[in-house]
């Protein structure tokens, strides 16, 4: 037995690899001194038509050098051997490959030398990854996505590789695996200093919602808000979470209207639609308070045109009910007479709509003490008001109280507003 030296079969395995990915010479550099180390012992039969192989191989002279492979991979009877011989065959396909063939032809070589114990660890990590790109052109994305996985846990080291995986496994339809896939990329990004990019983000959210996978939908848009804290993107993310039509949350106005009140208390109301149908939607509540207040606060923005019929019928409107409501001071010692707490609520919706959250408070929490309410809808607005008053602690205390769905996850939105405000 004589050896074959792995330094030699460096310079193959690298133009094998190099053929399918280009890398860097220093990185092919450091993959040949690595892989330098203890000769490989090959027979008579196989070390002269090997080393002819190679010669011929880097004269790109496929003719001569397709028998030549053939010998030795007919001759290979050891480990070491078959390692050779599957080397040359992936550099011969790989030359055949440069000049029009198919990357079939190196699955068998690739799939060899993966199995092959003589084969170094760095070279089978790559060996995997390029199985995964061959599955990938093929459109087999869950296959793919596997010899991705696989070729990462030998240690093949790409930046682009967690992205890779994440689609493979989103475009295959595993959006489950996908998103827990991406959701550890963006813990390893943000534990390095890195921030993810809001296309991760927006990307995730999309692809869940197209599954109607509720909740890895809202957990998406929670982190993408703590990341991204903008206006722009809390006014985008409720509206697309529980106001379009739609939404990932099925809201009655009610409820709608408590998320345009998150709105409006992060100054993130956008524009002119936003202030009247959070208008017009208070006043079918029964709200005209709330409706008054919105209609000269949008006009004050700028938001709302002085010319509007829309706004200008709503607070004629509002201020007739106003009058006909009479004051709320005679509501709020009637709420507290009542023999329930329904009337307080609805008086500590009137204070609410009006800006007086003190007020409001003190009757939200008579109605929770009289009881006959909606205990939840109740504490979605204490909370509501005691954030608005600047009582952050109270607030969250309030939110924690909400139970029932959907009015819990209203709750956890406004927490999330408590940690994570809009910004400009």
């Amino acid at each position: 037995m004589k050896s074959f030296s792995h330094a030699l079969m460096a310079v193959l395995l690298a133009g094998s690899a190099g053929a399918m990915i280009a890398q860097p010479a220093a990185a092919a550099k450091k993959d040949e001194k690595a892989q330098a180390g203890p000769a490989l012992k090959l027979s008579n039969e196989v070390r002269g038509p090997a080393a002819q192989a190679q010669t011929a191989l880097q004269a790109k002279d496929v003719a001569t050098a397709t028998p030549l492979v053939a010998a030795v991979e007919a001759a290979a009877k050891t480990d070491d051997e078959r390692y050779i011989a599957a080397a040359l065959r992936l550099n011969l396909e790989a030359i055949r490959l440069d000049s029009g063939g198919s990357s079939d032809s190196l699955v068998a070589p690739l799939d060899a030398l993966i199995a092959n114990p003589k084969t170094p660890q760095a070279d089978k990590a790559r060996y995997v990854y390029q199985r995964g790109v061959i599955a990938a052109n093929k459109k087999d994305n869950a296959g793919a996505a596997t010899y991705f996985e696989q070729a990462r846990s030998l240690g093949y080291n790409d930046p682009n590789l967690p992205l890779q995986i994440v689609k493979l496994k989103m475009d295959g339809g595993d959006v489950a695996g996908g998103s827990a896939e991406l959701a550890k990329m963006v813990d390893a990004q943000t534990a390095a200093g890195q921030k993810p990019s809001e296309d991760i983000y927006r990307y995730a959210i999309a692809k869940t919602n197209q599954k109607k996978m509720g909740a890895e939908t809202v957990a998406w848009i929670r982190r993408y808000l703590a990341a991204y804290p903008t206006m722009k993107n809390w006014r985008d993310m409720v509206v697309f979470w529980g106001i379009q039509p739609q939404s990932v949350a099925t809201l009655d106005k009610a409820q709608k209207v408590d998320m345009y009140r998150l709105l409006r208390t992060g100054k993130a109301l956008a524009d002119q639609y936003d202030y009247e149908i959070y208008a017009q939607w208070a006043f079918d509540m029964g709200l005209p308070w709330e409706t008054k207040t919105l209609v000269n606060e949008g006009k004050a923005a700028g938001k709302i045109p002085a010319g509007s019929a829309n706004a200008t019928g709503l607070l004629t409107a509002a201020n007739t009910s106003i009058n006909n409501e009479g004051s709320l001071a005679t509501l709020e010692t009637r709420s507290k007479a009542a023999a329930n707490g329904k009337l307080a609520a609805s008086t500590g919706d009137a204070y609410l709509g009006s800006d007086q959250y003190a007020k409001a408070i003190d009757l939200y929490r008579v109605a929770l003490q009289k009881g006959g309410v909606d205990a939840d809808a109740v504490n979605t607005r204490l909370g509501i008001a005691l954030a608005r008053s600047g009582d952050k602690e109270g607030a969250r205390t309030a939110f924690q109280q909400v139970k029932g769905q959907p009015r819990a996850d209203i709750a956890a939105w406004w927490i999330d507003f408590l940690d994570h405000p809009p910004v400009a």
